[in-house]
């Protein structure tokens, strides 16, 4: 089994709720926005079940992270305001997003383009995620603060 790299030592979510902030021990740092790490998300719903392409998630633009709960000593579970929270966000994942983020977020931007559908920053409504045979939907969640990784709240 292959062990998890370190924890950040610092993740802290922005006063507005639109990034993540890590810091980790090595003197690599990100802010990861909010609607990165929603359409990265791990969770099943977006990665899907099988190991194929993963759901092309929509109108994420002005999505907003409510919670950041620790799970463990290995991950962190974040609660988004359109109530997405199953994913489980490791310290393996969370680097390789901050390392690999222009890749990434370049091949969103791809694939938004490939299936002619235009990313708008200034969208007022969240739209669901988008998979060319069947979208859904989602709901609203609630709850609100911030955790470093040792398990202490924090609030900005």
């Amino acid at each position: 089994m292959a062990s998890n790299p370190p924890a950040p030592r610092q993740i802290r979510l922005t006063k507005d709720r639109s990034a993540l902030s890590l810091v980790f021990a090595d003197g690599a740092a990100f802010d990861l926005s909010a609607e990165y790490l929603r359409v990265f998300s791990p969770s099943a719903e977006v990665r899907g079940h099988g190991g194929g392409e993963m759901m092309l998630v929509l109108g994420k633009e002005r999505v907003k992270i409510l919670d950041v709960q620790p799970v463990g000593r290995y991950a962190v579970k974040l609660v988004f305001d359109d109530g997405h929270d199953s994913g489980l966000y490791d310290w393996g994942l969370l680097r390789e997003l901050g390392d690999r983020r222009d890749k990434h977020w370049n091949y969103y931007l791809e694939r938004l383009s490939s299936a002619g559908i235009d990313r708008d920053p200034e969208r007022a409504e969240s739209a669901a995620a988008y998979d060319v045979l069947s979208p859904t939907s989602s709901a609203v969640g609630t709850t609100t603060q911030a955790t470093d990784p040792s398990g202490s709240s924090t609030r900005d």
